[in-house]
């Protein structure tokens, strides 16, 4: 079974891009076929129709966000194809319009000698070969280490500083292209310095469409839910957050979908399977959480059968005091590759 390619990138935004495309280019257009038949299939949407779309963003990013624009443009030209797909892969949440997403079961826990962020990331199976394990180092601002899909400049991981971060999608209408795209706002959050820097810059911008980003760093987490008008604050109960897929505060006048019926079930697995556990969690014990079955295959450790659509593809254990994370390719009952991704020289 091949490697989860890893990938170190440094120098100035187009350098960093350039080798991310260079050394993912097999990758990179794996990728792009991937959303073009999902475009194609959910709606209806032709991969031209998607990079005139992307294409949209553009001048948005060049005012607003002009090295990631840099970036981007240098994965294009590494992976030998036009800015239009790149933009289309990191803007691919917002194109949708919330109508396909991924799922995924993410929890924040705080305790006296540690700060854990973790979660299982669910989507279709074919994706699983192209995700990379990206390392990025930039003058002025932290390390990052995250695992993302081939392509897209932001996704899930930590830092350098200890701040870390993960994603649960939400479907709810709307998309506002004057804020940042959901998994720019990721990598913004991965830039920053402590979780208080990230929630800030966020706010400065507003994330342009539905999301929930789980933030945290040594003092422990926050949940950012957003949807394309506004953002609720999920903060911590008894040092843990727990999320899923759908909005857990009150957003007046947006209407959540909840649109996998699991969601609700999965957030209040995690929550007694943490209490199994407490006080004292550890990497292991985590791990071992997001190993059920239970209400399989729409489980918290899913799998692609019987109608369920997504499977588990990695699982990420952070503990951000001690700056490192396990990162586990595959269905965690049933791994592929587990790797350790750690700041200690």
């Amino acid at each position: 079974m091949a490697k989860m390619l890893q990938i170190t990138c440094s120098g100035t935004p187009y350098e960093i891009g350039l080798k991310h495309g260079q050394e993912a280019k097999v990758q990179v257009s794996r990728s792009m076929k991937f959303y073009a038949g999902m475009f194609q299939e959910t709606a209806k949407m032709s991969w031209p129709k998607v990079q005139d779309l992307a294409m949209t963003f553009e001048p948005v990013m060049r005012r607003k966000w002009p090295a990631y624009l840099e970036e981007m443009n240098g994965v294009a030209e590494g992976a030998g194809v036009e800015l239009a797909d790149i933009i289309a892969l990191n803007v691919r949440t917002e194109i949708a319009f919330g109508l396909f997403s991924d799922g995924c079961t993410a929890l924040s826990w705080k305790t006296n000698d540690a700060s854990f962020l973790a979660q299982n990331w669910d989507w279709m199976e074919a994706q699983k070969e192209n995700l990379i394990i990206l390392t990025i180092e930039q003058q002025g601002k932290p390390t990052i280490k995250m695992v993302t899909e081939a392509g897209l400049i932001g996704k899930i991981g930590l830092n350098s500083a200890g701040v870390g971060v993960c994603l649960n999608a939400i479907r709810v209408k709307g998309m506002d292209p004057t804020r940042i795209p959901c998994h720019l706002g990721l990598r913004m959050v991965l830039e920053s310095n402590s979780r208080e820097e990230a929630v800030q810059t966020l706010e400065k911008y507003g994330v342009a469409s539905s999301c929930h980003m789980l933030i945290a760093d040594a003092t422990g987490g926050v949940g950012l839910e957003w949807s394309a008008v506004e953002m609720q604050r999920v903060n911590m109960s008894a040092s843990k957050i727990f999320h899923s897929n759908h909005f857990l505060a009150k957003h007046p006048g947006v209407e959540d979908t909840n649109w996998l019926p699991d969601s609700s079930f999965r957030v209040t697995r995690i929550e007694e399977l943490c209490k199994e556990i407490a006080p004292s969690p550890t990497p292991q014990t985590l791990y071992e959480c997001f190993q059920d079955e239970t209400n399989w295959p729409s489980a918290i450790c899913r799998a692609q059968v019987d109608g369920c659509g997504s499977a588990t593809l990695f699982n990420i254990v952070m503990d951000l005091e001690a700056r490192r994370a396990i990162v586990t390719l595959g269905r965690p009952v049933q791994p592929d590759e587990v790797l350790a991704l750690s700041f200690e020289t």
